[in-house]
This record gives C-alpha cells, structure tokens and sequence, in this order.
C-alpha cells in the first residue's frame, strides 16, 4: 500500500464466486472499492474444493471451520483453488476494468509460512490438522506493495508453501486478517454468503465488541466457519485495522452496503 492506514483487504468466500454471475456481481463490487483507493484481494473455494473431493471420493474432514489436510486433499486444494476459482476470478474482474494479477501465497513471499501446530478445537481437544499453513512475518509483503502502488489489484489463492518448498493449505479467512495486518490497511472486508454474525433467531448482529466475540466461540453459538472469520477479525483489530466487518456478499455489487458485522467496535 502507498501509506499506513489505507486500502482495503477484501476476503471473498468460495460461494461467491461459483458462477458466472457471482462473478460478475463481486468483480462489480471489487471495481467501487478499487474507486477508493488500494485493493487487495484474498478468496477460499472450499464448496469447489468439497466436490472435487468427493468426486475423487476423498472423505472431507474438518474442526473450527479448518480443513485437515492430507496429501490427497493437498493436491486436489491446490488445483482448484490456485487453478479453477483463483483464474475465473481474475477474468471476471478483467471485464470490469480492474488490472488484476492472480497469485498465491507462495509468490514471491507473499506471506512467509510454515506448518501449523496442533490445533485445539473450540471443544478442548487437540488436532493435527495435517498440511496446513500458519502465515509468519510482520513486514510488509514487497510485492503486493510494489502491485498496489502500480495500480494492479493482487488475487490470492490461500496457497503457501514452507522454507523446503512444501506447499501447504491455508484457511482464507487466516490469511486475510494476517496480510491486512502486516499490509496496515484500514479495512478489512470479509465477505461470504451469511450477512455477517447472527443471533439466535437468524438475524445479523449489528456490532460484535471482542468480548462477545470470545463468547460465542467459547460457548458454540459461532458455526464451525464463524470461528475462523472471528479469529482472523479479532486478530485484525489487535493489529491495528480500524475497520473490520463480515457481510454478506451474494448478489452484491457494492459490499459497503451490504448487511453485515462490525467487529470490535
């Protein structure tokens, strides 16, 4: 970014971009926020990622809305989300006039990486959640810096890889709060098919203060998903991002609109 406390993070959920006109409608939405000055761009593909596997017949496994991730399950992340979504997105946001460049979190050191440690659940077990990357480093990435100030918008798949080259899994929603930190912008967006956190009776929580926030991971009323956006959020905001919000993106062409979730306000 060209100067602390600018641009945006926009993490898009898989859901968004399945079809041609949720493509279209979020490369719309990416256009107003690249109006308003740097936009950078991290997306999942998980509901792509669940039917390849079960078309390879790979049983899908998961805690907190994290993926484990085996050798198999590896191979079959890495080609649909650094392949199929991360390239169609690219596209789509090409026809809106948007200089986009596809990458993944191994480009260049994008996020620095190594694997996860065992991972406990909501619940207090522990987990080995397989090849799956824990984003490291607090400098801020030189080429997504570099493609932002030449006015190009960076889309990356949550691919990375570890110091031997392993390339490893990483959860989108992680990813995101970890590089709008370390890229010190003042929004972080993440958006996907729910309109944010919501009650009890299905309706969007308007604001979410971090300690309601531990609340409801701790006693379960945060979906497995939630968990990992909450995280990434409250991480978010301890890092230094003013504005953090989760909303809902189906059918939105302008996100700032769109029902949602501030977070730690």
């Amino acid at each position: 970014m060209t100067a602390a406390g600018t641009g945006v993070l926009l993490k898009l959920g898989g859901e968004l971009v399945e079809s041609a006109t949720g493509r279209r409608d979020i490369a719309r939405a990416m256009h107003r926020l690249r109006e308003s000055g740097p936009l950078v761009v991290v997306h999942g593909g998980g509901r792509e990622v669940d039917a390849e596997m079960a078309a390879k017949g790979i049983p899908k496994r998961a805690v907190d809305g994290l993926r484990l991730t085996d050798r198999d399950t590896l191979e079959v992340v890495v080609g649909v989300l650094a392949g199929r979504v991360n390239t169609r997105l690219v596209a789509a946001a090409r026809v809106e006039g948007i200089r986009a460049v596809g990458l993944t979190a191994a480009d260049a050191g994008v996020s620095s990486m190594r694997r996860a440690d065992p991972y406990t659940a909501a619940d207090g077990s522990e987990v080995d959640l397989g090849f799956v990357g824990q984003p490291m480093g607090i400098e801020p990435p030189v080429l997504l810096t570099r493609l932002c100030d030449a006015g190009f918008v960076p889309v990356i798949a949550s691919i990375g890889c570890d110091t031997d080259g392993q390339l490893l899994n990483v959860n989108a929603d992680t990813l995101a709060g970890h590089l709008a930190v370390r890229l010190c912008v003042a929004r972080l967006i993440i958006a996907g098919g729910t309109p944010g956190v919501l009650d009890e009776h299905g309706d969007t929580i308007a604001a979410v203060t971090e300690g309601l926030l531990e609340e409801l991971i701790a006693d379960g009323r945060a979906s497995a998903g939630m968990v990992a956006k909450l995280i990434a959020c409250r991480e978010a905001r301890r890092g230094g991002v003013a504005s953090v919000r989760i909303v809902g993106g189906k059918g939105a062409t302008d996100l700032d609109g769109s029902p949602g979730t501030t977070i730690g306000s």
